[in-house]
């Protein structure tokens, strides 16, 4: 599997063509068809790519689905794995069951401690405490230092090279992960979630991870406060601030698109004392 394939399998994707035509050719490798995804259809995330399908008259497919990667991979789970591919999103399937497996051994947690909800692709949410989700991109960060059984570090390798080396698979053009792996040559691997998450390993200047949720759910401001904490962290160079400068503080304009004003993160850093 190229690189670019397992970023796809990472992603929250824009819905561009090159997305879109990446997970459909996932999907003829195992022999499945879009009909198959089972993540739902909605517009692109990339505006102009859903400007081009509302002018051609076309609706979006489950292909254009942000998550259509995502569940690409796991029907090639399935099909490597010799697991049924029918309901594959079903929480006791015995692949979302590894699935939830793996990420305990990097969450360093228990399986059954972990929560379960519903994603809006339809997948398992997988509900941990803060603390543990950064254990796990920790893991991700480092996976040679991680303790974690040969294989699985092996596998966390993997995805961080193939998200490091294809960005614009991860997120798309323009993104801020994207953006945020680019400006820092893949040493800082970022990945949005619902609801206001933002996960990141960071791998110099020394290996950790962070995990983050804006409390109201709201994501408008969640970029600046990604940019301003690695900043207090001392994880981004100058250079790499200033090509992120324009994420950090959004504009705000109106609907004639006049500057009203902008979203500065304002953010104090302070040592908790939890492990």
């Amino acid at each position: 599997m190229a690189p670019a394939d397992l970023a796809l399998i990472c992603a929250s994707h824009g819905g561009t063509p090159a997305h879109a035509e990446r997970a459909a050719s996932l999907l003829e490798r195992g022999g499945f068809t879009v009909d198959d995804l089972l993540c739902g259809a909605h517009p692109p995330f990339d505006r102009e790519s859903a400007r081009r399908l509302r002018e051609a008259g076309e609706a979006p497919t489950p292909l254009h689905n942000n998550c259509s990667g995502k569940h690409a991979g796991m029907l090639l789970a399935c099909r490597v794995l010799d697991l049924p591919s029918a309901d594959y999103v079903d929480p006791e399937h015995p692949l979302q069951r590894q699935i939830r497996e793996r990420l305990a051994l990097a969450a360093g947690v228990a399986p059954e401690t972990i929560g379960l909800g519903v994603d809006g692709c339809s997948v398992p949410a997988f509900h941990l405490p803060l603390a543990a989700a950064a254990r796990a991109y920790a893991a991700l960060a480092a996976p040679e230092e991680s303790g974690l059984p040969a294989e699985v570090a092996a596998a966390l390798a993997r995805v961080r090279q193939a998200m490091a080396a294809e960005p614009t698979m991860v997120a798309g053009p323009g993104r801020f992960t994207t953006r945020l792996i680019e400006a820092t040559a893949g040493r800082v691997i970022g990945k949005e979630g619902a609801e206001g998450f933002y996960g990141v390993a960071v791998r110099a200047p020394r290996p950790y991870g962070v995990a983050l949720k804006i409390a109201d759910g709201g994501e408008r401001g969640r970029d600046g406060v990604v940019i301003e904490l690695l900043r207090q962290l001392g994880v981004l160079s100058d250079g790499e601030m200033a090509a992120l400068a324009d994420l950090r503080g959004a504009e705000i304009t109106s609907v004639r698109g006049k500057a009203v004003g902008r979203i500065d993160p304002s953010l104090e850093l302070v040592r908790s004392g939890v492990d």
